[in-house]
């Protein structure tokens, strides 16, 4: 007979409960199957599932891809090898159906036909799972989206049978013993984004307690110890429920404030209780949530509980009993205010970090969180995950949320709120749309960026006149490392840490930042210098140092600092203020300290480069200087034409000549003549339909240029003592870079 040994992956999110198989196409032709076919999956168990082809990245891999549901019918994990075949399948006639022993659910008049209607052609084994999914319009009610396990207690005739409109569906409502652990809890088919980790954890974990004989062999002992951190609602508690559900380990809970008590020695006994309990129940997994609130660094509380509490743990850890198969999974998002002691070899051996999701994980998450919604055609998920930088899973799932009761709001004047039961049609009906996601989009901000400011700019190169030379400078200089950083690898050198653009006020500076950042779909934190600075000591370099910490997790991220003079003006020059030189020596360390900047890129804005820490100018730090000066003549014409593109203009108007009598003026400057003439216009006429070219003029007589000779003169030796290059070449350059200003 047919059949192949393959290796066990999770399943697609959208197959969770479905009962799918997921197989390449070379492993279908072996087994001559067709989509849609039967198939037997042998691990410790047997249980049957529906053959559907895998996706392309699957492909020529050695892999089956079912969920955790079949997992459990054939008693495998993650990772372990089945033997699959081609399955003889015959119609049943009865199916009989009955909750586990740990669900309590009460069955509704037509819950037979409904439970029938969700597994119609499915195939079912006798003693297999099969998950029915809850619903709002349900007879039995749960959390909607959540499978509800019920146990197929026998079919007519035996073996795999096929479920077909004339199979007598019959539900029991008594429980029925032997299936404690069903697949009802969290599963990794719930996870979305973190199979990196998940594989790390599982290996910490299942290894051990399914395999010990394997750490036996090698004469080591197993992982005592788990500790996940990273930001809030990036799934570190999730994480640590599917794989006590998968691992069918018993599972203890500790959330970190509940065991803290008034009472002497009653929170380290209530730890000791706990430890007792989960040795008893081996295999088992303790979770501790929140642990930087029960074990925090003792040299650091006030508080004797906390140190108690700290010294109990570390006994319970390693003390001089033997844990046996406890493992310990401790969750928190503040790793460094963890007592050390916990964090060695042999309490906590692994420190895992569960970082914001990249693309592909966005995309797999927002699989998961609407898997149970009706989607309109025009609702694109890879689309949705480009456009949401930053967000963690916890952010996406309210993201979801927020899109669902959008949709829900179009539908609620059909809605009678008096009426028991609202109309099927109308349920059939509702459709979540494009438009209800992007409403939910300006609604709801990813968390991790709360404290700083976060935004994807609007703006676009388009929106930036004149000053190409500059522009293509900045492209080079931010662009390139963010998008394109294997060719800098392929050429071994390191991309530049960060451009300083200086100039007059007015020419661009922040626009240009803006653009950059919007160019390369990059998230903008916007650091004004003034606001980072505080009277308290140390305030102000644990706000830089809190940006860039935020930056590092939500990257790729263009960090911009806005009047940079302000915030690193040269150390030494003011004897009464110590903290900008606090401030500078944090910049420093930060832009090129001993952390890497992988996927940051840092740009300045000043009017005043002479007056910065010219250890800030050096390469490594601010290695691109680039001075954004005066548009050109063409440049003013373009500055124009962008800025008068909402406004009608009268046929006699000429850009042209507006941008020949404009000699001096940058960006604001021109941007303030086109409103005044505006302005002119309404003041000639309050109906005016259009502005004129005297309007331009009178406007012109108005608006003073920002550029005088003096301060052309004052950039050009700046430029000179900033870019001074060596031999003809650099002059000649210094010479055509100055043409402009002539």
């Amino acid at each position: 007979m047919n059949e192949v040994q393959l290796e066990v992956a999770k399943a697609y999110p959208n197959d969770s409960g479905r009962g799918i198989a997921r197989l390449d196409p070379d492993t279908l032709l072996h087994l001559k199957l067709s989509p849609g076919d039967i198939i037997e999956i042998e691990g410790a168990e047997w249980t049957a599932a529906k053959v559907w082809r895998a996706d392309r990245q699957d492909w020529n891999s050695d892999t089956v891809r079912i969920d955790g549901f079949t997992r459990q019918n054939a008693d495998v994990g993650i990772g372990e090898r089945v033997t699959i075949r081609k399955a003889s399948t015959e119609p049943a006639d009865r199916l009989v159906l009955a909750p586990p022993e740990d669900a309590s659910v009460q069955f509704g008049s037509d819950a037979a036909g409904m439970v029938k209607r969700q597994i119609l052609k499915r195939p079912v084994v006798a003693h297999d799972i099969v998950p029915v999914m809850s619903s709002t319009n349900h007879p039995f009610m749960r959390s909607p989206g959540q499978a509800i396990p019920l146990i197929a207690v026998e079919t007519e005739p035996e073996g795999t049978v096929l479920i077909t409109e004339d199979t007598e569906v019959e539900l029991r409502e008594e429980p029925i013993a032997g299936f404690e652990r069903t697949g009802g809890g969290i599963t990794y088919e719930d996870i979305g984004g973190l199979d990196k980790e998940i594989q790390r954890v599982r290996e910490m974990v299942e290894l051990p307690m399914k395999h010990p004989q394997v750490f036996k062999k090698l004469g080591i002992e197993p992982p005592q110890g788990v500790l996940l951190h990273g930001p809030p609602g990036t799934g570190k508690t999730l994480l640590a429920k599917a794989v006590a559900n998968e691992t069918a380990a018993s599972f203890f809970s500790i959330a970190g404030p509940e065991i803290i008590s008034k009472y002497y020695g009653e929170s380290e006994q209530q730890l000791r209780e706990i430890f007792e309990d989960a040795k008893e129940d081996a295999p088992a997994i303790v979770f501790i949530d929140e642990l930087d609130s029960i074990a925090p660094k003792r040299e650091d509380v006030t508080g004797e509980v906390e140190r108690r509490v700290v010294a109990q743990l570390l006994t319970m850890m390693d003390g001089l009993e033997g844990r046996g198969q406890v493992i310990v999974i401790a969750a928190t998002n503040r790793v460094d205010a963890v007592d050390p002691a916990l964090r060695r070899p042999g309490r906590f051996d692994r420190e895992i970090e569960i970082g914001v999701p990249d693309e592909v994980g966005r995309e797999e998450i927002l699989r998961v969180h609407t898997r149970g919604m009706p989607l309109a055609e025009d609702v694109e998920l890879s689309e949705l995950a480009d456009d949401t930088h930053g967000f963690v899973g916890a952010d996406i799932e309210s993201l979801s949320k927020e899109a669902a009761m959008r949709a829900l709001r179009r539908y609620l004047p059909e809605i009678d709120l008096d009426e028991q039961e609202v109309p099927a049609s109308l349920i059939d009906r509702m459709i979540v749309t494009e438009r209800d996601f992007e409403g939910a989009l300006n609604e709801v901000e990813p968390s991790a960026m709360r404290e700083v400011l976060v935004e994807l700019p609007k703006v676009t190169w388009d929106d930036v006149g004149g000053l190409e030379s500059v522009k293509s400078q900045i492209k080079e200089s931010v662009e390139w490392p963010l998008s394109g950083a294997e060719n800098f690898e392929r050429l071994g050198v390191d991309p530049p840490a960060g451009v300083l653009l200086y100039g007059p006020p007015g020419t661009g500076k922040t626009l240009m930042a803006k653009a950059v950042a919007n160019e390369t779909d990059a998230n903008f934190i916007s650091v004004r210098g003034p606001q980072l600075l505080s009277k308290w000591v140390g305030e102000s370099e644990k706000a830089i140092r809190q940006t860039f910490r935020k930056a590092r997790q939500v990257s790729p991220t263009v960090v911009f600092f806005d009047e940079l003079d302000s915030l690193a003006p040269g150390r030494g020059q003011d004897a009464g203020n110590n903290v900008s030189e606090r401030v500078v020596n944090q910049l420093l360390t930060e832009l090129d300290g001993l952390e890497q900047m992988e996927g940051v890129m840092v740009v300045a804005a000043t009017n005043r480069p002479d007056i910065i820490d010219p250890a800030l100018i050096r390469s490594g730090r601010f290695d691109r200087l680039v001075m954004v000066g005066q548009p050109d003549e063409a440049g003013r014409e373009e500055i124009l034409r962008i800025h008068t593109a909402d406004t009608p203009l009268s046929p006699d108007v000429s850009l042209r000549e507006i941008a020949e009598r404009t000699d001096g003026f940058v960006g604001s400057d021109l941007a303030t003549v086109a409103r005044e003439a505006a302005i002119e216009a309404l003041r000639d006429d309050p109906d005016a339909e259009a502005v004129e070219m005297p309007h331009f003029r009178a406007a012109l007589e108005d608006v003073r240029p920002t550029v005088t000779d003096d301060l052309l003169e004052y950039y050009d030796q700046v430029e000179e003592e900033l870019t001074g290059g060596t031999g003809p070449a650099a002059t000649g350059r210094d010479h055509e870079r100055h043409v402009g200003f002539q």
